[in-house]
């Protein structure tokens, strides 16, 4: 069932066709907030917290992939958008990818950063674990003090961004996480990525141990029209460790194509 999801408007309506940012799972729509306000320069930009997740409803799961989907065709209609460029990051990536595939009528250009695709047995067996872990005692049995997502230089140099966040993350619903995280961990759409085709930008950090440089590799040689950007010396926390060099990348690729 489509649920309202609470979500912020940055910008204003103008020529430029509208952005739509999806942030991951444990996160919300602050994740963005840097990226939204440069992009919100040239043109409106909508983000929103996803199912489960920050001010949105937490209906009780499983949730499916095509649950997040609706959700955010939803919106689009809600807020008169026909059409719009879908920028997602982590399971926002995935949530990008389906919709780009379910909707291509209502997407320009596509973003995937972060994001998963083609895991191997050993990557599937990993994430598999790890959302057992999560089903049996909660998020803070995977935060790992942000070591995952940040590298020892960010945390070193920015204990109050990683503190910030990790508060943030243990804050969430315990099962609203689980039923978000399990689709994540069982969801994969490679075999249908050749389907997409709309110009699409795929970047991920050089570092990244979930979304590892290969995966979006992967994507981008089954994707007809788009560019591959590895970030160096940067974990799966890059919208905090690169901010700039997303903002920069993603303005270039949707409004200076």
């Amino acid at each position: 069932m489509t649920i309202a999801v609470h979500h912020r408007l940055d910008g204003e309506p103008g020529d430029a066709v509208p952005t739509v940012l999806v942030h991951g799972v444990g996160s919300d729509l602050d994740r963005w907030s840097f990226v939204a306000s440069a992009l919100a320069r040239h043109g409106q930009v909508v983000r929103y917290d996803l199912r489960g997740h920050g001010n949105s409803p937490k209906p009780a799961g499983p949730y499916e992939i095509d649950d997040f989907v609706a959700d955010h065709i939803a919106l689009m209609d809600k807020l008169g958008i026909e059409r719009a460029n879908v920028i997602g990051m982590s399971l926002g990536g995935l949530i990008a990818q389906a919709v780009t595939l379910r909707h291509p009528e209502r997407v320009r250009r596509a973003g995937f950063i972060c994001a998963v695709a083609g895991r191997t047995p050993e990557q599937r067996q990993a994430v598999l674990a790890r959302l057992r872990t999560v089903e049996e005692g909660g998020p803070m049995l995977v935060a790992d003090s942000g070591t995952r997502w940040y590298t020892d230089r960010f945390r070193a140099d920015h204990p109050e961004v990683v503190e910030a966040h990790m508060k943030r993350f243990l804050s969430n619903d315990p099962a609203a996480y689980a039923a978000a995280f399990r689709v994540l961990a069982t969801t994969d759409l490679l075999d249908e990525l050749h389907a997409i085709a709309v110009p699409t930008l795929i970047m991920t950090g050089a570092l990244d141990v979930g979304s590892p440089p290969e995966m979006s590799r992967a994507m981008h040689e089954r994707i007809p029209h788009s560019r591959l950007i590895i970030v160096d010396d940067v974990k799966h926390a890059i919208l905090e460790e690169a901010p700039h060099t997303v903002a920069d990348a993603l303005a270039a690729f949707l409004y200076h194509p």
